[in-house]
């Protein structure tokens, strides 16, 4: 038996990451879950086994940082979009709240894994299952999970694979 037994439902690259943020405090955990493509426009999530892109859509990466302005959308617009975007997709709240960090506020999202996140409103593709005229979202300001009118223009965008 070997210390990894009694975790058969943990990834063992997942147990290691959680291992070694034992401890440690909000950046110090956050480098060792976050990994970057060699070009710097992608997060590797190891504790998730997701890739983000690393701008909010509608700015761009440029080596050190994301620049311009977020693009706004409705949800139907977004699942348009996102369905354009080869390879990618508007992530579902599970996957988008995963990326909340209750260390930090005004974003409440990791600013070195993704720089210049806007303190507001992210779709998901979750549908409210109660409300059909909502969707699940997340308030990277607060760091909260929302439900949002699916009519409402001037909510965000990250995607993920």
């Amino acid at each position: 038996m070997n210390m990894f037994s009694g975790f058969s439902g943990l990834k063992r690259t997942s147990l290691i990451t959680l291992l070694a943020c034992l401890g440690a405090a909000g950046d110090a955990c956050a480098q060792a879950r976050f990994a970057y493509s060699l070009d710097g426009t992608e997060v590797v999530d190891s504790q998730y086994g997701l890739v983000w892109r690393r701008c909010s859509e509608g700015q761009t990466w440029t080596a050190s940082s994301c620049t311009g302005n977020p693009t706004i959308f409705t949800h139907e617009e977004a699942l348009i979009y996102a369905k354009k975007q080869i390879g990618w997709r508007l992530p579902n709240i599970k996957e988008l709240s995963s990326l909340v960090d209750a260390s930090r506020f005004n974003p409440a999202i990791d600013g070195n894994a993704f720089p210049l996140t806007a303190n507001a409103i992210y779709w998901s593709s979750t549908p409210d299952v109660r409300v059909p005229a909502l969707a699940w979202s997340v308030d990277f300001g607060m760091g909260s999970v929302v439900s949002t009118g699916r009519d409402t223009y001037g909510v965000l965008v990250r995607l993920v694979r």
